[in-house]
C-alpha cells in the first residue's frame, strides 16, 4: 500500500515497506526531474519532527511570520482563548481602512488550524466578518495572535495506536450568534488516540432549541 499526496511539485510519499518506496520513486523519476529529501522535515510550512512515540507537527516559524507581519513580534502573550462575552457582531466597531490586511490575517490563521485545533473556534469567529471586518473585529484577531505569541511551540502529536477505531465528539451552542440568532456547531474526530479531524461552523439553519441545535450538530 502507498500513499502520495502532492502539491504542485511537492510531495510526501510513505508506502508499507521500504521496497516499495523505492520501486515508486524509481518510476516517478523516471517520467519527471525529482530529488529525494529524505524523511519528512517540513512541508509547506508544517515542520515534522520524529521522537520516541510518534512524530510532532508544528508551524511555529509559520505562526512566528503571522505574528511579524502585523508589527507584533514583541508583543505581550494573552491569556487562553476561552469563549466568556458575547460573540463579534457585524456591527462591532466601525469600517477599517483597509480591509484587505484584515482578509490576508484571517486567512493565513485559517491555514494555522492545521495543527493548531485550539484556535479553530476564534478563527472561525472572525473569519465570519471578513466581507466587511471592523475595528473590534481586528482587536479580536489581534488577540489571536497575542494568544499565539506564548504558545508558538503548540502542535499535534500522532501516536502509534493499537485502536483502530473512530470516535467523535460534538457540541453546539444555542443562537449564538448576535445577528443571525444561528447556533454554532463543533466536532473532533479521533482515529485510536490520535486527533485527526476538527471543526468549527455556524449551522445554516435557525434552532428552536438547544436539542435542535445539538441535534443539527
Amino acid at each position: 500500500m502507498a500513499y502520495i499526496l502532492l502539491y504542485v511539485d511537492d510531495i510526501i510519499l510513505t508506502t508499507s515497506s521500504d521496497d516499495l518506496r523505492k520501486f515508486i520513486m524509481m518510476l516517478l523519476a523516471s517520467e519527471f526531474a525529482m530529488k529525494d529529501l529524505g524523511p519528512l522535515s517540513y512541508f509547506l510550512g508544517i515542520a515534522v519532527t520524529r521522537h520516541t512515540g510518534g512524530i510532532f507537527l508544528c508551524q511555529k516559524n509559520y505562526a512566528a511570520e503571522i505574528i511579524d507581519r502585523v508589527g507584533m513580534s514583541s508583543c505581550k502573550s494573552s491569556a487562553p482563548l476561552v469563549d466568556t462575552k458575547q460573540k463579534l457582531s457585524v456591527s462591532s466597531g466601525v469600517p477599517l481602512e483597509d480591509p484587505t490586511h484584515y482578509r490576508s490575517l484571517a486567512g493565513a490563521l485559517q491555514y494555522l488550524t492545521f495543527t493548531r485545533p485550539d484556535i479553530s473556534y476564534v478563527v472561525q469567529q472572525i473569519c465570519l466578518h471578513m466581507h466587511a471586518p471592523k475595528t473590534k473585529h481586528m482587536n479580536a484577531l489581534k488577540r489571536i495572535l497575542r494568544y499565539l505569541q506564548g504558545t508558538l511551540h503548540f502542535g499535534l502529536h500522532l501516536y502509534p495506536s493499537s485502536i483502530s477505531s473512530l470516535t467523535s465528539y460534538t457540541d453546539a451552542d444555542w443562537g449564538g450568534c448576535p445577528d443571525t440568532r444561528r447556533s454554532t456547531s463543533g466536532y473532533c474526530v479521533f482515529l485510536g488516540d490520535n486527533l485527526i479531524s476538527w471543526s468549527s461552523k455556524r449551522q445554516h439553519t435557525l434552532s428552536r432549541s438547544s436539542a435542535e441545535a445539538e441535534y443539527r450538530g
